[in-house]
């Protein structure tokens, strides 16, 4: 049964988006809240009420969402491990002149979450595919980064787990110019700490915890400090994180940055590499982080 309060919130949908053309036929990619229910747009909202039914990656976190909304839609298992296969079943909804909602169990589908295959299956079918924007907690975590720095980032996601992979990951993480977006779960949060502030140690890093929820934090620190951060108070391992990793500035991708390798060599011939890096910055203006991956490189030959 709908709420007086769900029902005269999907006349507010209704009256918001109902103005634009839904076809028939189509999948509509709608992104969903990251963690604060009322972050869910009302075109959302509309377009979940008009779909013939809903494709998600995980049903027993989407059906308590629609529920909230007033909304019962048959729901279709559409997962990282059947996507390929689901996708079929979805196409013939399509095919029959049905409209097809997918949603990931939280933010924009497709982004680090299942969605790509299903969107390039419908494609080659001919079908029509139409993005509902929302929540991202990428780019929401970028907005609060204050990256001064970042020209242009790289989404990474989820790092691999373990082995020469993850270290080959970190290694280039920490010389890129651009800022990086990193996710990581709660239990594997430590390691990663430990591993940027070994792997680059005087990046700033921008940790966001449980966004929009109601323990949201949002910090900023150098990399050397975040093992300590999390290690002060336990809470702060529990939920959900993406990182940006700042970016280093223009300047390291220009080809004269090795200009000011006679000026490192000669500091680390006699100081260790934090101290020779900061006079190095304040005798050549050029940004700490671009000269302290610098002297990693020289460091090793």
């Amino acid at each position: 049964m709908t709420t007086p309060n769900a029902s005269l919130l999907l006349q507010a949908a209704a009256a918001a988006a109902g103005g634009q053309q839904y076809p028939a036929g189509t999948l509509y990619v709608v992104a969903t809240p990251i963690g604060n229910l009322a972050d869910i747009s009302l075109r959302a909202i509309h377009v979940l009420s008009l779909v013939d039914a809903v494709a998600c990656e995980d049903t027993r976190h989407t059906a308590p969402l629609l529920r909230h909304l007033g909304l019962d839609k048959p729901l279709l298992a559409v997962h990282e491990h059947n996507e390929r296969d689901a996708a079929q079943g979805v196409i013939s909804r399509l095919s029959r002149g049905e409209r097809v909602a997918y949603v990931s169990d939280a933010g924009t589908p497709a982004v680090s979450d299942p969605g790509a295959a299903l969107v390039a299956a419908v494609q080659q079918a001919g079908l029509a595919t139409v993005p509902v924007p929302g929540a991202s907690s990428a780019v929401v975590a970028l907005s609060v980064a204050g990256d001064t720095r970042g020209a242009g980032f790289v989404f990474v996601g989820f790092l691999p787990a373990k082995g020469a992979d993850r270290t080959l990951a970190l290694k280039a993480l920490a010389v890129a110019a651009p800022a990086q977006v990193v996710f990581e779960a709660p239990h594997r949060m430590e390691s990663l700490a430990r591993d940027l502030a070994q792997a680059c140690p005087e990046r700033t890093i921008t940790l966001c915890r449980e966004l929009t929820k109601q323990f949201e934090t949002v910090i900023t620190l150098q990399a050397s400090q975040l093992p300590d951060w999390l290690a002060a108070e336990p809470n702060r391992l529990r939920g959900e994180f993406v990182l940006v990793v700042h970016g280093l500035g223009a300047a390291t991708t220009d080809a004269d940055i090795g200009r000011h390798d006679a000026t490192l060599e000669l500091l680390l011939a006699a100081l260790p590499l934090k101290q020779a890096v900061a006079i190095a910055a304040e005798l050549t203006g050029a940004p700490r982080n671009a000269l302290y991956a610098r002297a990693l490189a020289l460091k090793q030959g």
